[in-house]
């Protein structure tokens, strides 16, 4: 079964969903018995690239806010306007580093950045990234 694909759009904070099925199950028991803050990839609207090519802070529906690691440089996130985030290991949840990876297009075509770690936020974190942009 491929993996779950978020499109996100930045002008608009617009979700563009490809092959998500609607969630099934709870949570990932492993993330509920260690107390993790996970969302589910479809609930991600907008994202803001923080530091340069290695740091991407997403909103989760309308209050949630997390600061995604990349694992090594991702060039193009830094200049996307829109970026994919696709889960990993079956799961539509996010939950840590190794979950998800970003795929953004740039001039030599597709690049797939694994996330490293994942963390939540404040909602002041996050407008704060979106105001260095």
């Amino acid at each position: 079964m491929p993996s779950p694909v978020i499109r996100l759009a930045l002008p608009a904070a617009l979700l563009l969903a490809t092959g998500c099925a609607p969630e099934t199950g709870p949570l990932p028991t492993a993330a509920a018995g260690q107390g993790r803050q996970c969302f589910p990839a479809r609930n991600v609207n907008s994202f803001s690239p923080v530091r340069g090519e290695q740091i991407v802070d997403v909103r989760v529906g309308a209050s949630r806010y997390y600061r995604l690691t990349l694992a090594g440089v991702c060039p193009e996130v830094d200049w996307s306007m829109r970026l994919a985030l696709r889960t990993r290991g079956g799961s539509s949840w996010i939950c840590e580093g190794g979950d998800a990876e970003i795929v953004v297009r740039g001039p030599t075509g597709r690049e797939t950045c694994l996330v490293s770690d994942v963390q939540q936020i404040s909602r002041e974190q996050y407008r704060a990234s979106r105001r260095r942009r």
